[in-house]
């Protein structure tokens, strides 16, 4: 019930406003950023410091979250900023934490999985890349319905 209501809200938006393509590629743009910052520092924390999978995806994500926030609010939703940040970001941290443990849940499970044939880091980076595809729709549905409404 709730996945078609979240589909027939989205379904309407980009019919009636094609504007929303455009915030579309540019949310996808500040994420390819976000993306990139990630696996950088994933890499860096767990290849190069030997951090523990969970808690270098924790930081790296957490990381790219605060880069993803500031680029939405200054580019793809500039309207936004009439909006106060003290309840915007909770919000937006809220959708992203969430996204968050669903990023952690599946980098760590399909690393898990795809370790012994490929071993590290070619296991955690396809298991991030994984990861990112999920969360990515996941952000972008969620935020646009509550933290981006109205706009």
């Amino acid at each position: 019930m709730l996945f078609l209501f979240i589909i027939d809200n989205i379904t309407s938006l980009y019919e009636s406003n094609p504007k929303e393509v455009r915030r579309f590629v540019k949310f996808g743009i500040v994420g390819v950023l976000g993306a990139a910052i990630d696996f950088a520092l994933l890499n860096l924390l767990r290849g190069v410091f030997g951090w523990d999978l969970l808690w270098a995806n924790t930081v790296s994500v957490s990381v790219a979250i605060v880069s993803n926030f500031t680029w939405n609010r200054l580019w793809t939703y500039p309207e936004s900023r009439a909006r106060k940040k003290r309840t915007q970001l909770p919000q937006f941290a809220l959708v992203n934490f969430i996204g968050l443990v669903i990023n952690n849940i599946i980098v760590v499970g399909v690393d898990a999985l795809i370790i012994g044939w490929l071993g590290e880091p070619w296991s955690y980076n396809i298991a991030k890349i994984v990861a990112i595809g999920v969360v990515f729709f996941w952000n972008f549905i969620i935020n646009r319905l509550w933290t981006y409404r109205g706009l």
